[in-house]
């Protein structure tokens, strides 16, 4: 890195602020690698990932206010002081207790953040920041008492989202399925189920399903335009059973 910002003209023009959209895809691409399972690409995007921390470290230390071995040292600190568990004495029962503490100590560092909920970045996706949200104040004890309990709510949001359906306002429409996403991302939370998670694997089997139905059509000389609901039906069916027999849909 020293030589690329010295040699490099591209690599010279860089600022904190021009990386910060490759970071963002960067971060993608390593969770595309994960959700597939592919230990090499996993590999490959980590060695991005850490391209990414000591390109940032560099630019720092070129200004005098931090380097990479800062960086290391921080996160090193951060880690003892927040396993307590493991570096001291404090003992702990299971991985949900840790999560508690861990939140609490948060909240005693002496860096501003001093809200439960003001280390949620604000660029998050909605999605995972729900879910995070969801988590920070559980920790503190607020959530339902029984996780059972929280299919009312979920029943509740349903019904405030047919009242709006019916009124016709599409702005109170809009917040109550808002509050409807937030309800269901909080139910998977308390079922262990990560909601982006399960998401994305719906959203990679309804393409896979969906690329199959298109190359039936057009390996029939077809548009899909031109085909009927229940012509589309049966080839989504097809492939449905193909995905069900744990089969790797192939297209023609």
């Amino acid at each position: 890195m020293d030589r690329l910002r010295n040699e490099c003209p591209w690599d010279r023009e860089q600022t904190m602020e021009s990386l910060r959209n490759n970071t963002i895809e960067e971060c993608f691409e390593l969770t595309d690698a994960i959700l597939t399972g592919d230990m090499n690409e996993i590999k490959k995007e980590l060695g991005d990932m850490l391209l990414h921390i000591v390109f940032y470290s560099k630019i720092a230390s070129e200004t005098g206010d931090f380097d990479i071995a800062d960086v290391a040292d921080a996160i090193s600190e951060k880690l003892i002081y927040r396993h307590p568990h493991v570096f001291s004495d404090t003992e702990v029962s299971d991985a949900a207790q840790v999560s508690r503490n861990w939140e609490a100590l948060k909240l005693k560092e002496k860096d501003g953040n001093k809200s439960v909920l003001s280390g949620v970045a604000t660029g998050m996706p909605a999605l995972p920041k729900a879910y995070r949200i969801g988590q920070k104040v559980a920790n503190v004890g607020f959530d339902w008492q029984k996780r059972e309990d929280v299919w009312a709510k979920v029943k509740e949001e349903i019904a405030e989202v047919e009242v709006e359906i019916v009124a016709g306002n599409h702005d109170n429409l809009e917040a109550e399925f808002g509050d409807l996403f937030f309800s269901l991302t909080n139910a998977a939370r308390l079922w262990g189920i990560n909601p982006d998670t399960a998401l994305e694997r719906t959203n990679r089997k309804f393409i896979k399903r969906f690329n199959y139905l298109e190359s039936k059509t057009i390996a029939q000389g077809r548009k899909l335009t031109d085909m009927t609901l229940e012509e589309m039906d049966v080839y989504w069916e097809e492939a449905k059973k193909i995905q069900d027999s744990d089969k790797e849909i192939k297209t023609p």
